[in-house]
């Protein structure tokens, strides 16, 4: 390997520490901070994806509810690729612990918020602490435990996942009939505590000194591209017409930043996202995936608590325990995908499983109606969750085998960037896409001055369900029909994006996986990677 093409952010001296063997037990005890921070991050979402109907109902001002999760996710992407290269060029674990500490203050004011815009300003807050976290846990999982190996320590990373997809929601539910939808967030307060206090102890990582700077005019212009591309699809159709001259010119903005976001990247010494990782066919297309796993997976949280307590009348309780079959899903085939590629060092086709079958799962949950039972709508979320426990483990892995292992941390955090963009980009079309179909479907029942809101009641997105169980019986009938048509469109079109991920994981090839366990095949891995980067 010639030093002198070197140009990674990450010294010679570290990367040789970081690559040094460690004890399965050193390992463990560092996994043990990495997947309480990871339960820290997972839980918000679906805390707050189960309460929403409530603040909406509490806070008003419901045609902002996407902003609610758009605004944290479209921070979480925007800081991403600052937390990854932080990581790299001054160290991961005073990165990580900033992150956490960031997330942390943005969970208590979330939690005093007197109105939605506040709410949307310290989600903004949080979301910027959260892009350290789920960035830091797999940059330094992967610096520790090799590709080959890293189904054996899944299994950790998979009971997190379960308690947080299946308590998340039951606990958020609770929170909301029982206290108040403000402890939804301050619930994060004692766990974010224990997570600082076991990552200080157990996490051990080489002190970085490096006197590099940061690309901080790549990480304007690719903030300011996101938030352009994001607020189109916010806006458009809904408080702009897609023709306006306010849509016209964040388009061209996001044109002009990201392609001078590009020309930037090409030319900096420490590029924030380098574009030679695209020149690898494979991360490319764990990229497309991910990003679209991110835009279903972000939508069918949001949404799915929505129809489950207006028209299936669920409580915020039962609407969690009700997300279950999905979680289950996506949490059992991870498992086993996860010790499968252990076994055989394969996974190219588990990608294309998963594509196929999560867009089956999309199709299915755009049948449901007003007449769907519970035990309808669980079992076409099982379908969903298979189909993404197939992807949530295999994109990230994928993507960092396919770089250098001088370029974990930037590897890491793109492919989580792709994931957070994904979702940032569902949660605003989806909510575009729901409110229009909604309130087109409460003018034909309505008529106009009903379906805005006339006659005492509510604006239609304004409603939670104890509202809409005072008002008569038509009007009720009215909105079930107008949440379930809304429902209808979101996963149809969910599942005409999904179709896309099915194309690239066709693409993708089988390149082996690094690490101890990949025996004879694994010294041919870096002769592979560089055949697969086209």
């Amino acid at each position: 390997m010639s030093e002198s093409k070197t140009t990674g952010p990450v010294p010679e001296e570290k990367t040789a520490e970081e690559e040094q063997p460690r004890s399965p037990r050193e390992i463990r005890l560092v996994m043990v901070g990495l997947v309480v921070t990871m339960l820290l991050a997972m839980l918000d979402n679906l805390i707050v994806g189960t309460a929403m109907p409530t603040i909406v109902g509490d806070l008003g001002g419901a045609e902002h509810l996407s902003w609610v999760v758009t605004s944290y996710t479209l921070a979480t992407a925007a800081s991403t690729p600052i937390w990854g290269k932080l990581g790299d060029l001054y160290g991961r674990k005073g990165t990580f612990l900033t992150s956490i500490v960031i997330f942390l203050v943005g969970s208590a004011l979330s939690g005093l918020s007197q109105n939605m815009n506040e709410l949307i300003g310290f989600r903004a807050l949080q979301g910027l602490g959260a892009g350290g976290l789920m960035v830091g846990v797999m940059s330094i999982m992967g610096a520790l435990v090799p590709p080959r190996d890293r189904g054996k320590y899944q299994g950790m990373f998979a009971a997190v996942m379960a308690l947080a997809t299946i308590g998340g929601p039951l606990v958020g539910g609770f929170i909301t009939d029982h206290l108040s939808w403000h402890w939804t967030f301050y619930i994060n307060l004692p766990l974010g505590v224990i997570a600082l206090a076991v990552v200080v102890v157990t996490l051990k990582l080489p002190k970085v000194h490096n006197k590099a700077r940061i690309d901080y005019l790549g990480a304007i212009l690719l903030t300011t591209g996101i938030t352009s591309l994001v607020l189109i699809t916010t806006w458009g159709g809904q408080q702009y017409d897609w023709g306006s001259k306010q849509i016209l010119g964040l388009a061209a903005l996001a044109a002009a930043t990201l392609i001078a976001f590009c020309y930037v990247e090409q030319r900096v010494q420490e590029p924030m996202l380098p574009l030679s990782l695209f020149k690898n066919l494979n991360f490319t297309l764990v990229a497309v995936i991910g990003f679209i796993v991110g835009f279903v997976m972000f939508g069918a949280t949001v949404f799915l608590p929505l129809y489950q307590q207006i028209v299936q009348g669920a409580s915020a309780t039962n609407s969690g325990l009700l997300l279950m079959p999905m979680m289950f899903g996506m949490l059992v085939v991870s498992l086993v995908v996860g010790q499968a590629v252990t076994k055989t060092g394969k996974y190219r086709i588990f990608p294309i499983i998963g594509t196929i079958v999560m867009t089956v799962g999309m199709v299915l949950l755009s049948t449901m109606g007003t007449t769907t039972s519970s035990f309808t709508s669980a079992c076409w979320m099982v379908v969903l969750g298979a189909g993404m426990g197939f992807l949530i483990q295999i994109t990230m892995l994928v993507a960092q085998n396919s770089v250098e292992l001088k370029d974990m941390g930037v590897a890491s955090s793109t492919a989580t960037l792709f994931r957070t963009i994904g979702g940032s980009f569902g949660v605003a079309l989806f909510g575009a896409l729901f409110n229009n179909r909604v309130t087109d479907t409460m003018k034909e029942r309505l008529g106009d001055h009903a379906a805005a809101g006339g006659g005492g009641m509510k604006d239609p997105g304004q409603m939670s369900p104890a509202d809409l169980r005072k008002l008569p019986e038509n009007i009720q009938d009215a909105y079930h029909h107008a949440v379930s048509n809304g429902m209808h469109t979101v996963f149809l079109w969910g599942a005409g994006v999904a179709v896309v991920a099915i194309a690239a994981a066709v693409f993708m090839r089988e390149v082996p996986l690094r690490g101890a366990g990949a025996g004879k095949a694994d010294k041919s891995a870096e002769a592979s990677l560089e055949a697969a980067a086209v």
